[in-house]
């Protein structure tokens, strides 16, 4: 690096965002994440004795997916080469690994190949990696925002390990609020500005889970606020939520707040009582609350409530969704209402809440494997694997219908859902309990 190169960098250690100047360089400072980063984790003790091997970083944006292969920059020994997918191709690839292969070779030093956004590379990229990762040329580590199930390629993944970053929580937001204040060097320390604490629990819900954008909102709050008489910028709820573009919603004052009063909207639809989720739908309503806040919510109880107990709720509940982003107030608030009123009057049913979260618990804890009749059998050789051969087409018989192992050897006598006894659940409880009883005179 010669000095203007060295000038520069400095410029922009200065300038760059809070958010950037705030990352983390070691692993004591990084905040949130405990499910992979706590001090007996496998992430955690891979980091500190510099034994990495390739990993994929799997999260929303503004969960530390980049601040971690920073700091893993920051730790190792290994040489650590960083390239963005949205804007690097297969030469830039080509130059990282005949690097990557020199240091190998000549100093003995492994690479750390840093790629974010990596499902952004298509297929062929992907391939090209494959035989640098196997043999250990480089170290990949991986970022994205989409799922790497379906976005990665699969042998890839099978040589990496997942680790997937949740939405920071609440209290660790607040942590880095403070810092970013109060830290004279990384953050705005220098600049005396005061966080109160009301604007401070506020923008940190309003992040839902993101930092990033936090820490946006303050820094701008810092810069574009003028000093009160004592000398100090303060940051207010007022200038939190300008600066973040989300209205504070303030309640009643007997002192219900946000929280309670969303809680007792759901409660109420859960509970089938109509008269009293208008009522607090009216309520956020007339606060100024985020009409599509209030929509994702209906939407999240019309699968979580109800569910196939009335399949047509959630059609209401994306309907009312998208009408409300369309319309705008004040109208949304009869498209809402009649939501409302609906998810409360129909049919309730958890079964597919049930379903789905034992068939994770059963993914997680038991390794099975696809039965082989259900494989694919349309590549070509698959005859020779037998993949296909065996399956049952049950258009073919009576009532569409063939009784036939679909679940692997290893869990084949589990049941996953179990429909309710109200609305339309019930009428496919009966259809099953028909089937399954049912002789059949094929595929016995």
């Amino acid at each position: 690096m010669d000095l203007f190169e060295y000038a520069k960098a400095r410029t922009l250690e200065k300038e760059s965002p809070l958010a950037s100047r705030l990352r983390p360089t070691t692993l004591d400072e990084v905040v949130g994440q405990r499910h992979i980063l706590g001090r007996d984790k496998l992430l955690t003790r891979a980091i500190r004795a510099d034994k990495l091997t390739s990993v994929i970083f799997y999260g929303p944006p503004g969960t530390g997916k980049t601040t971690l292969a920073r700091v893993i920059a920051g730790t190792t020994r290994a040489a650590f080469t960083q390239v963005n997918a949205t804007v690097a191709g297969k030469k830039d690839l080509e130059e990282v690994i005949s690097h990557a292969k020199q240091d190998l070779g000549m100093y003995g030093r492994k690479t750390i190949l840093f790629i974010d956004e990596i499902h952004r590379f298509n297929k062929s990229q992907q391939d090209y990696l494959l035989p640098f990762v196997e043999d250990g040329t480089v170290i990949l580590i991986g970022a994205t925002t989409e799922n790497p199930y379906f976005e990665v390629n699969g042998a890839l993944l099978s040589r990496s390990v997942i680790f997937e970053l949740k939405p920071l929580e609440k209290e660790d937001i607040r942590i880095l609020l403070e810092r970013a204040v109060s830290d004279p060097e990384k953050g705005m320390g220098s600049y005396n500005a005061e966080l109160t604490e009301e604007a401070a629990d506020f923008l940190a819900d309003m992040a839902g889970g993101d930092a990033r954008s936090a820490l946006n909102a303050v820094e701008l709050g810092i810069l574009t606020t003028p000093r009160g008489a004592d000398g100090k910028i303060h940051l207010t709820l007022e200038v939190a939520a300008e600066c973040i573009q989300k209205r504070a919603v303030r309640y009643d004052k007997d002192g219900d707040n946000h929280y309670d009063t969303i809680s007792a909207f759901i409660k109420s639809m859960r509970g089938s009582d109509p008269d009293a989720a208008v009522y607090y739908l009216a309520r956020m309503l007339y606060a100024g609350e985020d009409v599509k806040f209030i929509a994702r919510r209906i939407q999240i109880l019309a699968s979580e409530d109800i569910g196939n107990a009335d399949p047509m709720a959630i059609c209401v509940a994306q309907s009312a969704a998208a009408a409300v982003e369309r319309v705008g107030m004040p109208e949304s608030q009869i498209i809402l209402a009649q939501a409302a009123t609906y998810m409360a009057c129909a049919p309730k049913s958890n079964s597919v809440v049930n379903a789905i979260s034992a068939a994770m618990d059963s993914v997680k804890n038991v390794p099975a494997t696809v039965p082989v009749h259900l494989q694919d059998g349309h590549y070509h050789g698959h005859e020779n694997l037998g993949h296909g051969i065996g399956y049952l087409y049950a258009h073919d018989y009576p009532g569409h219908y063939v009784r036939q192992q679909y679940l692997p050897d290893e869990i084949r006598n589990e049941r996953f859902y179990i429909p309710g006894e109200l609305g339309y659940e019930n009428e496919i409880r009966s259809y099953l309990a028909k089937i399954h009883t049912e002789e059949q005179k094929n595929g016995e």
